[in-house]
């Protein structure tokens, strides 16, 4: 009973995500890569929702991946203040997946993602490194297949890294970020897919917040 109840919740809270964006059922396939017979089934109810379905479900919408969790009736740790922060939210949406994939035994931290992109910072200043960003980006977008404001993101601050628009401090911050997408190896694995992507989301969005700040 407590999973139908939970399942239910999943398909309100999307039916109103979709009438908020004016997005119809056919097109929210189209975006996310799932076909609409089972969009329509997890949204009323009639199958569950995996992970994978979720996070892009998350991405599309540009809604936290918790929140989403939370309707299906995956277990959510409930934390005693809940953080006013998207990245701390996604961390938490990250290793709720992590605990229920069994794919990742260590834990997943912002920390990791921030030394991760410190040292992707250093060589997005070299040749090698520019040069890496400018053949493989485009390549990585098609692997990936993917849209939505996480890759929406990312294309924005590719096509702002290739005009060279911004300070030394801005390009470097913004190199760092796509070498951390192109390069596979990262704090997440990308071959743990969905998960391997979801700590490339967190980068992004440090690295928004900080432009931000910088401006």
């Amino acid at each position: 009973m407590t999973e139908k109840r939970n399942n239910n919740n999943l398909g309100l809270l999307l039916k109103e995500f979709l009438k908020e964006r004016s997005l119809s059922m056919r097109k929210f396939s189209e975006l996310t890569g799932i076909d609409t017979a089972t969009i329509s089934r997890i949204i009323n109810n009639k199958r569950n929702a995996t992970p994978q379905h979720l996070e892009k479900f998350a991405d599309c919408l540009g809604v936290p991946l918790i929140n989403l969790f939370e309707a299906a009736g995956y277990p959510i740790e409930q934390r005693q203040e809940k953080s006013e922060s998207d990245i701390h939210t996604s961390v938490d949406a990250i290793q709720a997946l992590l605990k229920s994939s069994n794919v990742y035994d260590d834990e997943f931290s912002v920390a990791q993602v921030e030394q991760k992109l410190e040292s992707y910072g250093l060589f997005a200043q070299t040749e090698e490194g520019k040069n890496t960003i400018v053949k493989d980006f485009d390549e990585k977008i098609k692997n990936v297949g993917s849209v939505g404001p996480f890759i929406s993101k990312l294309k924005e601050l590719y096509e702002r890294f290739l005009s060279g628009k911004g300070t030394l401090f801005e390009l470097t911050i913004i190199g760092s970020t796509l070498l951390y997408f192109i390069i596979p190896v990262d704090v997440l694995p990308d071959y743990l897919f969905p998960i391997g992507y979801l700590d490339d989301a967190i980068a992004v969005q440090l690295t928004t917040k900080t432009l931000l700040k910088n401006n």
